[in-house]
């Protein structure tokens, strides 16, 4: 079978902080609490089967074990990636995530993520990091309740990125509308949730021991990348982050610019404007909310028109480790 792009069909997930934006974003089957669309998604708790084209109804893994080649991963990998989209009218609560090391032996997987702000309310922020210097204090602050003195909240507007590696304590905060990618884990450690209560009138559980083990002390600061900006013909591409499981880039897309082949399969999520993938054998039209993942297989390709999107991948020698 040729290659061609993937697209597929989200999957919904209900949260207790979900709002109503994502039907402003393209996903008009989401309705009023719905806190995540998962829109490329291979784990078991959400999978996103393909859209359309011959592969049409098939989970991603279906797919890699018939076309191997179209992914560039080692033998025997699972997909390494989620996409999602997250619609907070309230608050999430604060919480955080293991990276392998700690989540393998335990039957998880580590869960480092990065942000893109697609949409801010006036005043939104974010919890990201906290101030104590020593797990000892971290412990203590969070002990005696001090979240004011232990938090810290960044402002946050549109357009604006965060990496958010493993370990690091962090909240999305109300009034905020995210793009993010992530390794394809769903281990949450939840460490503060306002004294909220879930659908069955009960306060949701909290992590503290698990919690204590894997955050960063002192924590990590907000990495806002210092971006490496290059030109091609028909579009400017910023470099936002080479993290230990994946890389993002920023395009903006005027014209026609090409695709360069890197081996391994790329996603696309488009966040403003619309226009074209072209391969060679076949086009198809792109536009705000679309998401695509391209195979190593596929090239050359071109994108046209005129729209903004995020670029991801994994890499590659850190997965085969």
């Amino acid at each position: 079978m040729k290659a061609y792009p993937l697209s597929f069909r989200p999957v919904f997930q209900e949260r207790i902080w979900g709002g109503s934006r994502l039907r402003e974003f393209g996903y008009s089957g989401a309705s009023d609490g719905i806190g995540e669309a998962w829109v490329i998604s291979d784990h078991d708790h959400g999978p996103t089967p393909v859209a359309d084209g011959p592969l049409a109804g098939k989970r991603l893994s279906e797919v890699m074990k018939a076309n191997p080649e179209w992914f560039g991963l080692p033998p025997g990998a699972r997909f390494p990636l989620l996409v999602k989209v997250i619609d907070a009218s309230e608050d999430l609560s604060v919480q955080v995530h293991p990276d392998d090391r700690y989540a393998r032996p335990r039957g998880d997987a580590g869960k480092t993520e990065a942000w893109f702000v697609l949409f801010a309310e006036p005043g939104a922020s974010i919890v990201y990091g906290h101030r104590a210097q020593t797990r000892e204090d971290f412990e203590k602050r969070m002990k005696e309740g001090a979240w004011g003195n232990l938090l810290v909240k960044v402002p946050v507007r549109a357009g604006d990125f965060f990496y958010v590696p493993a370990g690091t304590l962090h909240a999305i905060g109300r009034g905020l509308l995210i793009l993010e990618i992530q390794q394809s884990s769903d281990t949450t450690y939840r460490v503060y949730d306002y004294d909220r209560v879930g659908a069955d009138g009960r306060k949701r559980d909290l992590h503290v021991k698990e919690a204590l083990a894997v955050t960063r002390c002192p924590s990590p600061k907000p990495q806002r990348p210092g971006y490496a900006r290059s030109g091609r013909v028909g579009a400017v591409i910023e470099h936002l982050v080479s993290g230990e499981v994946f890389t993002i880039d920023h395009w903006l897309v005027d014209g026609e610019a090409r695709v360069d082949e890197c081996g391994v399969f790329r996603l696309i999520s488009v966040i403003q404007g619309s226009g074209e993938v072209v391969w060679d054998h076949g086009r198809r039209s792109v536009a705000k909310g679309d998401h695509l993942l391209l195979p190593a297989a596929l090239h050359p390709v071109v994108l046209s028109g005129r729209f903004e999107a995020l670029f991801s991948a994994p890499v590659i020698s850190t997965r085969a480790k």
